[in-house]
């Protein structure tokens, strides 16, 4: 095995680390007789060799060897091997076409494909393996890249009619979905194979994964009564006898078995019914139904994989969806962790969404400390899912609890940020927080961590009684501090949000205007003295010429109105910048200083078409123009009657997606009411 290998040049070869001496390590890990070896070895070469789906000379040069380890058939753990030859030879990213041959990286990836197709009849005896898990990663690998469309579709069937094993037979029929995607001119009669798999007397499984490749390649042929069919077939799949997804695999300190250990107790009843909801896509309503079975399922790991389908539902699609939030937080008091924990964790991305399940969080966060506070084995503790959640529900009973957090002897740096979702309730916590302000070191690694987060809430309260503790920071913090001139700016912001009452830091604020902190600094002294003519020329020189400090000088001047005029130039010419954030803040500042719609309508309707993430901040600009902005309002009213939430990142899971999407449609909202 492996003839050749040494005499390959590896050292002069890259990875994502560096020099890839190391690969052929790695390669004979793979075949390793120890089944922890083996881990850390594919663990390895995703990790450095095939980092991030990156291509590069050293997985060119080990795909030879990866094939070659994947013919042995005495080998362990070889199912791995060939979903990595998979990943290296494309995955995803063929299914709209082939890459175009290029230099450099664009290269490396067509070379990948090439080498990949060159050595795919290996593939062919793999669905025959004696290892049901080789098996299981068979089919996709033909599909892709054997490309001998009446050849592979002969292969699936003749395999699916031999076929015994319960968890690989949906295997196959993904296969057969995916031949359909790719090859829509000789799709017919899979599909035709897909409706039959569909239909008894097939087993529960098998159906369930027929069903999903037909949504997403010949969603006519889904029966009528898809959602009940569906729900029917998962209760039945979770009477049977659970066979595991998984061969028992070691223990190890490794990403691969990190991301094991997070998996649900059902990993293939999760893969099932994601296939099926990813392709049903803006059905929302079929989605929400199928989620209410979903979660109203006897088995616990139903419900559990339920509960992450229905994040990513609620991240990417727009709806009513009172019952299924209601339905996730019936799962927060449920006695099994995982179920609870998954609950508990979806609901803390929903903020106001999540309002319909607050009873049931603010229950469990009476229950013990744990739900207040997460320890971990490292870092700094964090807020507990439960109470983040109730927080960023805006839930009153909340304040109570975080000011025990407050008060107690361990404080997660991230507590301050939580406080703006609670409005005027939160006031009284306001002594609190000045209190740890008080607390924070000068000069600590971790100075910048612990003030932020607290100047923000106390800056969201006003509290001017802070002030003192605000200033103590802003003089005693040392030049070299890490993430100083950002700790300033903190400081300059919540200065600024305490109004006139906090005229005892206007000398202070004064010094700043000649540093990097000058557009902060220049913000809060007109929000405490409302003095334009001191502030003016900062902001003058920071728009024309600090390009890094633009965009903030331009909404700094807009809060000016009429008293920022003499800088009317310069911003209609930024206005037309080719930068669309610019160009949108440009916008905005033009109304609220000159009240001329002519600059303004332009520059924000191509920002808006541009950038969804600007739309926010141009729907506020279009509540302040009241009637003026009428010719913009079709961009408004495209915007509510769109499904798909913009802010949502395909694919991705960001905390903050589903709050900033809320918020555009209730800014959309209020500028037709201000109209």
């Amino acid at each position: 095995m492996f003839t050749g290998m040494d005499e390959v040049g590896w050292a002069s070869m890259k990875h994502a680390y560096g020099s890839a001496e190391d690969v052929p390590e790695l390669l004979r890990g793979l075949a390793s007789a120890c089944p922890q070896e083996r881990e850390r070895a594919l663990d390895g070469m995703y990790g450095a060799v095939h980092h991030q789906g990156d291509v590069y000379d050293s997985t060119l040069a080990s795909i030879p060897f990866l094939f070659e380890l994947v013919g042995h058939t005495e080998l362990h753990d070889r199912g791995g091997v060939v979903e990595l030859l998979v990943s290296i030879g494309g995955g995803d990213a063929f299914d709209d076409g082939p890459l175009e041959d290029g230099d450099g990286a664009e290269g490396n990836y067509a070379m990948a494909r090439t080498a990949v197709r060159s050595g795919a009849t290996a593939f062919i005896g793999l669905l025959a393996d004696r290892d049901p898990e080789v098996r299981r990663a068979a089919p996709t690998a033909l599909v892709r890249f054997l490309g001998q469309p009446e050849h592979v579709l002969g292969l699936l069937t003749g395999r699916l009619e031999e076929e015994e094993e319960e968890r690989v037979r949906p295997a196959l029929a993904e296969g057969l979905g995916l031949f359909a995607r790719l090859h829509p001119a000789s799709a017919a009669p899979a599909v035709e194979y897909l409706v039959e798999l569909g239909a008894a007397p097939h087993d529960p499984g098998l159906r369930l994964a027929a069903l999903g490749q037909l949504a997403g390649c010949a969603p006519d042929r889904l029966p009528a009564d898809l959602v009940p069919t569906v729900i029917a077939l998962l209760r039945a799949r979770s009477q049977r006898p659970r066979v595991p997804d998984q061969p028992e695999r070691p223990d190890t300190d490794t990403l691969i078995g990190h991301l094991r250990r997070l998996r649900p107790a059902d990993e293939e009843g999760g893969h099932l019914l994601r296939t099926l909801h990813t392709a049903l896509g803006g059905r929302t309503a079929d989605r929400i139904a199928l989620l209410k079975g979903q979660l109203s399922s006897d088995e616990s790991a139903d419900r559990c994989n339920g509960v992450w389908m229905a994040a990513g539902l609620l991240r990417e699609w727009r709806g009513s969806y009172e019952e299924l939030v209601a339905s996730i937080g019936e799962q927060v008091v449920i006695e099994e962790q995982r179920l609870r924990d998954a609950a508990a964790s979806v609901l803390e991305t929903l903020f106001g969404l999540a309002a319909p399940a607050a009873d049931h969080l603010a229950a469990l966060v009476a229950t013990g400390p744990e739900h207040r506070i997460r320890q971990w084995e490292r870092g700094a503790p964090t807020l507990g899912a439960p109470l983040k959640a109730l927080a960023r529900a805006g839930d009153p009973r909340a304040v109570a609890v975080l000011a025990e957090v407050l008060d107690g002897p361990v404080v997660p740096p991230e507590t301050g940020y939580e406080v703006q979702h609670l409005g005027p309730a939160a006031a009284t916590l306001a002594p609190l927080l000045r209190k740890r302000l008080r607390e924070v070191p000068l000069d600590a690694l971790d100075t910048y961590d612990r003030a932020v987060p607290l100047l923000f809430a106390l800056g969201r309260l006003g509290h001017a009684p802070a002030v003192p503790e605000m200033l103590r920071l802003l003089h005693g913090a040392p030049e070299g501090l890490r993430s100083r001139e950002w700790l300033v700016r903190a400081i300059a912001d919540a200065l600024g949000r305490c109004g006139p009452d906090a005229r005892e830091a206007i000398p202070a604020l004064r010094e700043l205007l000649d540093g990097g902190c000058a557009v902060a600094a220049a913000g809060a002294l007109w929000s405490l003295e409302g003095d334009a003519e001191a502030v003016l020329p900062t902001l003058r020189r920071e728009l024309v010429e600090e390009p890094l400090h633009a965009r903030d000088a331009a909404e700094a001047l807009g809060r000016l109105g009429p008293a920022a005029r003499p800088a009317l130039p310069a911003l209609r010419g930024m206005a037309d910048s080719g930068k669309v954030w610019l160009r949108a803040s440009a916008a905005s500042a033009l109304w609220d200083i000159a009240g001329d719609p002519g600059p303004v309508l332009p520059a924000l309707r191509s920002a808006w078409e541009q950038n969804a993430h600007t739309r926010t901040l141009l729907a506020d600009c279009l509540t302040r123009m009241g009637p003026a902005g009428a010719p913009a309002h079709d961009l408004l009213r495209t915007e509510l009657a769109t499904p798909r939430r913009h802010q949502a990142r395909a694919g991705g899971y960001g905390s903050h997606d589903i709050s900033e999407d809320e918020q555009l449609l209730r800014a959309c909202r209020a500028a037709l009411d201000a109209a």
